[in-house]
């Protein structure tokens, strides 16, 4: 009898290691002729996961032709493997499957805003799916158990699931995880979005079900819950498309030529290839007790252009003031005179 179960347990180990060796080697001849990307990543992210089902799932109908408690046992333990195993092989076929589409996503064209959504969409139901797989296959487990299998139907029938999650609703966690998902289906944030939160300017370059990394303009990385981003304003400049209109602000004396100011912005913008020949303006917006305050607007194709866009304007219209007109300046030559009053 023992000899007799060992014989099959390693025919059927065997049955399955061939099996699982002969469907790679067929995965790997189709994928030299059609497919051969998609296919290739799927045998290398799915071909344990794969042999690990066939071999419990051979040894476990094998075991069925015994009769006694102890392979009773060890058949049930062989159940609760499958199922660990086939959660395994499911979540790692769905990793491939949004992986193909995120490659398929690309955010480097100049309208990229239904791109990044998309891409926001797939990378947070990625980890939404796994949670689900994850519960299912706990519950199928306890479901095993005569004492544990009321627990395991809860968990599965609709009505248990919702009850969990609205109990558990108050924790921390499962907060953020319900706000991950409000950022995801309202799009009200993106992947690779350009936002100013805490004071800072970044773009988003990270999105999980609880935490949004910011990559911030110096390289920083400002990690945030993602119920930051649903209970606390933050600026999107690319929440509708991704052109953007950058600023540049000068403080200058009340007497300085704003019509040449003018002229010589409008020969800078214009020669700027980061320009997207769209629209600029040169205005006076404010005015201090002691200067003027002037502000150059010019749009650009994303948000990485506009900010260099700014810092050429800023650059060149002060050494055009500086090497022109330099008593205009704040601090300048001529320090008589201060907003308008003579000395």
């Amino acid at each position: 009898m023992f000899w007799r179960i060992v014989l099959s347990v390693a025919v059927a180990t065997v049955a399955a290691l061939l099996a699982g060796w002969l469907t790679g080697v067929l995965v790997r001849s189709v994928a030299r002729r059609r497919y051969r990307r998609t296919l290739t990543k799927l045998h290398q992210n799915c071909h344990k996961p794969f042999v690990a089902v066939l071999v419990v799932a051979a040894n476990y109908i094998v075991l069925f032709e015994f009769d006694n408690r102890l392979i009773a046992g060890i058949r049930h333990a062989l159940l609760l493997a499958l199922l660990v195993v086939a959660a395994w092989l499911v979540v790692k076929v769905l990793f491939v499957i949004e992986d193909f589409v995120l490659q398929r996503l690309k955010v480097d064209v100049p309208d990229n805003r239904r791109v990044r959504r998309l891409r926001t969409q797939v990378a947070l139901m990625r980890r939404l799916t796994t949670a689900a797989i994850t519960v299912i296959a706990i519950a199928s487990m306890f479901m095993t158990f005569s004492e544990l299998r009321t627990l395991g139907a809860s968990l599965l029938a609709s009505a248990g699931i919702l009850g969990v999650i609205a109990g558990l609703a108050a924790q921390t966690t499962l907060t953020n995880v319900f706000a991950g998902m409000q950022l995801a289906l309202t799009d009200s944030l993106r992947y690779d979005d350009v936002v100013v939160v805490e004071g800072e300017w970044g773009r988003i370059e990270e999105m999980t079900l609880t935490f949004v990394v910011v990559q911030l303009w110096d390289e920083r990385r400002l990690v945030l819950p993602t119920t930051y981003f649903t209970k606390t304003p933050f600026q999107n400049w690319t929440r509708h498309e991704t052109r953007v209109i950058g600023a540049v602000q000068l403080h200058l004396d009340y007497r300085a030529p704003v019509e040449a100011l003018r002229v010589e912005a409008q020969r800078i913008v214009e020669a700027s290839e980061l320009w997207d020949r769209r629209e600029w303006v040169l205005q006076v917006v404010d005015s201090t007790p002691w200067t003027m305050v002037v502000r150059v607007l010019a749009s650009a194709a994303d948000a990485a252009s506009a900010w260099d866009l700014r810092c050429e304007v800023r650059e060149k219209l002060i050494v055009f003031m500086r090497d022109n007109h330099p008593e205009y300046l704040p601090g300048g030559a001529d320090d008589s005179y201060r907003g308008g009053r003579a000395a």
